[in-house]
């Protein structure tokens, strides 16, 4: 299974589900389908190192709070997140390392405001081939 995207409709929100053979390769694609609710983005200069870890018994709930910070990151840092390394996902546990780039205003078209990733319909599946998980963003 190829890791992927795709975002659909939720009432006031937008659903990101996302498809990948293992739980770590959910996490770049899981990203950039976040990011492509914003918008689309560039990005200039030089990139700072970014290290996160997370706790936790579920899954989606730790992917969730990856995308927080992510949320977090961009809100208050302006700072976009590539080039990500999975150095730990299982049940309990999340590790990433990310390149964080600084957002180039002049050159990206944000479309809405992201206002939270939320915890309603949140799943991380295993399915035929691999993981799927389903995580909703508050616009």
């Amino acid at each position: 299974m190829r890791a992927a995207f795709e975002l659909f409709d939720h009432t006031a929100d937008i659903g990101i589900r996302v498809r990948a053979a293992s739980l770590p390769e959910l996490v770049a694609p899981a990203a950039e389908g976040l990011y492509a609710v914003i918008g689309e983005m560039a990005v200039r200069g030089e990139p700072v190192r970014a290290v996160w870890q997370f706790t936790g018994e579920d899954a989606g709930v730790l992917l969730r709070d990856f995308l927080a910070a992510l949320l977090a990151t961009f809100d208050c840092d302006r700072r976009i997140v590539r080039e990500t390394i999975v150095t730990d996902f299982t049940p309990g546990r999340l590790g990433v390392e990310a390149n964080a780039y600084t957002l180039d205003d002049a050159r990206s078209a944000l479309h809405r405001e992201v206002k939270a990733v939320t915890y309603h319909a949140l799943a991380v599946t295993e399915v035929p081939g691999g993981y799927e998980a389903t995580v909703i963003v508050d616009i």
